[in-house]
C-alpha cells in the first residue's frame, strides 16, 4: 500500500538513513539527480535528436543541489545546459554547495532573476529545482519568470520537469502558496513531469497538486521501505480477500441494507443508491418509501425490495428487524423527511450513511445533527455541503494560503470527523476519508486513475449506496468508505466516456473480477 508523506516525514526518513550509515547526503543527492535524468529520458526519448537545450533553475537549498546534479548529468549526455541559480555558492548547504562547485568546473551559474524570459531562449527542457518540498512562504520576485514559463508551455515548448515538487506548491496540502491578489500561474511552476523520491507526498495528490505535477514518478533513491512504517497517509485500495464472499454464506450473512427515499418524483437518487448497495454485495436491499411513491418505486425495482416508511414512527417499527444492519439516508430524501427520519435512524445505532439532503437539512443547526451521531455513521459531503456543516473548517480552504504548511483537505476532514463524532468522506478527485480518532486515507482519482466522467448527476448517490452495501457486509466505517470510494472510481474508469450514474453499479462486477474477487 502506498503511503503519502509529509515534508517532515521525508526529512526524518532521510536523516535516519544518514545516521544509520545507509547513505550520505551527497549520495542521496547524486541518486536523486540521476533518477530525474532517467525519468525524463524514459518520458521523452526524443530518438534521433542531437542538439538538445536545457535550462536548469536551481534554488538556495538541497533541491537546488539536486538541480546541479541534473545539469552535470545532462551535460554529460551531450545536452547544451544553462544554469540559473539562487544564492552565492558559499551560502548553500554543504552537499548542494559541493554539487554547485562541481557544475562550476563545467559551466557558469547565472544569478536567477524574475526578468529571465524562457521564451527568448526557447529551450527544449526546463528543470525546476528551485524549492521542492521545503517551501513555507510565497516565492518572491519570480512571478514574471513563472508566468513566462506557463505561457511558453501553453505553446508546446519547453517541457518542464519538477524536482520533487513544482516550486510554489505546499508539500503537505497541494495548494499554491501565494500572496493575496497573486494568480497561481505567477506563484508556482506547472510541470509536465514531476519526479519525487522514495514515496509521493501529500501535496502530489491533494488540491491543486495533480494539475501542477501533470505526471508523477516516485523514484527509488535507496532508502529502506520499512523506514516509511508508521508515517504518512495511505492511498485507498480495495482488497480482494475482504471483498470476496464465503462460498457457504447465506444472504443474511452479507447484511440487509435499508435505503430511505423521498416522495413521488424524488425517488431516483435513492434507487441509484439501492442499486449500488446491492452490487456492492449486500445480501438484501430494501427501499423505504412513503405511500405517495410506492407505485412509482415498485415499477422500477426487481431484485430490490420495498417497504412503506411514511414517518419516524414507521421507520422505528421497520428497524425492529435487527437484520437491517445498514442504513442510507439523504439521496432525494427532502428536508421534511430528513428531519423526521434521521434522528430515528441514527438512534438505532446501525451503520449509517448520511448524504445529500441528510446533510444540508442541518445547515442551520449542525450541532443538532452531531449530537446524535455515533462512530457507525459516515458523512459523505462534497465541498459545498461540507461548507454548510463546517463553515469555519471550510474557510481556510477557500482563501489563498500565504504560508505553509497550508491547511489541507485532510486537515479539514480530520477536524470535521473529530467534531461530528462520525467518519467523514470529503468528496472530490482527491477524496479524503477521516475517522473521529484521526485515522485517515485518501482515495484519489488523479494521474493514471483519473475518472473525470464521475462529474455527472447521480454518481454521488451511487457512492453512498456502495458504502452502505459494504457496511451491511460488516466492513468497519473507515474501510467501507475508503473501499467504496476506490470501487466507485474504478467503475467509472472501467466504463469511461459517456458514463451516467446508472452505469456505475453495473460496472462493479467487472471491477470485482479485475481485482480477483
Amino acid at each position: 500500500m502506498t503511503h503519502l508523506l509529509t515534508a517532515q516525514d521525508m526529512r526524518e526518513i532521510e536523516r535516519s538513513a544518514m545516521e544509520d550509515g545507509i547513505a550520505t547526503g551527497a549520495e542521496l543527492m547524486e541518486r536523486a539527480g540521476r533518477r530525474v535524468v532517467e525519468a525524463l529520458q524514459a518520458e521523452w526519448p526524443d530518438g534521433g535528436r542531437t542538439a538538445r537545450r536545457a535550462i536548469v533553475l536551481c534554488g538556495p537549498g538541497n533541491n537546488g543541489g539536486d538541480g546541479y546534479v541534473v545539469a552535470r548529468l545532462l551535460h554529460g549526455l551531450g545536452w547544451s545546459v544553462s544554469v540559473h541559480g539562487m544564492g552565492a555558492t558559499e551560502e548553500l548547504p554543504p552537499d548542494a554547495r559541493a554539487n554547485r562547485q562541481a557544475w562550476e568546473g563545467i559551466g557558469s551559474v547565472v544569478p536567477l532573476s524574475g526578468d529571465l524570459r524562457i521564451g527568448q531562449d526557447r529551450p527544449d527542457l526546463v528543470v525546476d529545482a528551485l524549492f521542492g518540498t521545503g517551501l513555507t512562504r510565497p516565492v518572491d520576485g519570480l512571478g514574471g519568470l513563472f508566468r513566462d514559463i506557463a505561457e511558453c508551455r501553453a505553446l508546446g515548448c519547453p517541457r518542464v520537469v519538477a524536482v520533487d515538487l513544482p516550486s510554489g506548491l505546499c508539500s503537505d496540502s497541494g495548494r499554491v502558496i501565494r500572496a493575496e491578489g497573486t494568480e497561481p500561474a505567477e506563484a508556482a511552476i506547472a510541470a509536465d513531469l514531476t519526479v519525487t523520491f522514495h514515496r509521493p507526498k501529500l501535496g502530489h495528490y491533494l488540491s491543486e497538486g495533480p494539475s501542477f505535477c501533470s505526471r508523477l514518478v516516485a523514484a527509488d533513491i535507496g532508502l529502506r521501505p520499512e523506514a516509511t512504517a508508521g508515517k504518512g497517509v495511505p492511498l485507498a485500495a480495495a482488497r480482494a480477500a475482504a471483498l470476496a464472499k464465503n462460498n457457504a454464506s447465506h444472504k443474511y450473512d452479507n447484511g440487509h441494507a435499508l435505503v430511505l427515499t423521498g416522495g413521488s418524483g424524488r425517488t431516483g437518487a435513492a434507487r441509484l443508491a439501492a442499486r449500488g448497495a446491492l452490487r456492492a454485495g449486500a445480501g438484501l436491499v430494501t427501499v423505504g418509501v412513503p405511500a405517495s411513491a410506492q407505485l412509482e418505486v415498485a415499477a422500477q425495482l426487481t431484485a430490490i425490495m420495498l417497504t412503506r416508511v411514511d414517518d419516524g414512527e414507521e421507520l422505528a417499527s421497520v428497524l425492529e428487524d435487527t437484520r437491517l444492519n445498514a442504513l442510507c439516508l439523504g439521496p432525494g430524501l427532502g428536508r421534511d423527511r430528513v428531519r423526521a427520519l434521521v434522528p430515528v435512524a441514527v438512534k438505532a445505532g446501525r451503520g449509517t450513511v448520511l448524504d445529500a439532503d441528510a446533510l444540508t437539512a442541518f445547515e442551520d443547526d449542525p450541532a443538532a445533527l452531531f449530537a446524535d451521531l455515533h462512530e457507525g455513521c459516515i458523512l459523505t459531503p462534497h465541498m459545498g455541503e461540507f461548507s454548510k456543516l463546517f463553515p469555519d473548517l471550510a474557510a481556510p480552504l477557500k482563501a489563498a494560503p500565504e504560508s505553509g504548511p497550508a491547511t489541507s483537505r485532510l486537515d479539514a476532514a480530520r477536524a470535521a470527523a473529530a467534531r461530528s463524532g462520525a467518519t467523514v468522506l470529503l468528496k472530490g478527485p482527491d477524496t479524503v476519508i477521516a475517522s473521529p480518532g484521526g485515522a485517515a486515507t485518501i482515495a484519489a482519482s488523479v494521474y493514471e486513475r483519473a475518472a473525470p466522467w464521475l462529474a455527472t448527476a447521480g454518481t454521488g448517490d451511487v457512492l453512498a449506496g456502495i458504502i452502505t452495501g459494504l457496511l451491511a457486509r460488516g466492513f468497519a466505517t473507515l474501510d467501507a468508505a475508503a473501499s467504496g470510494a476506490f470501487l466507485h472510481a474504478e467503475a467509472a474508469r472501467g466504463f469511461g466516456p459517456g458514463l451516467v450514474a446508472e452505469d456505475l453499479p453495473e460496472e462493479l462486477p467487472r471491477v470485482f473480477r479485475a481485482l480477483g474477487v
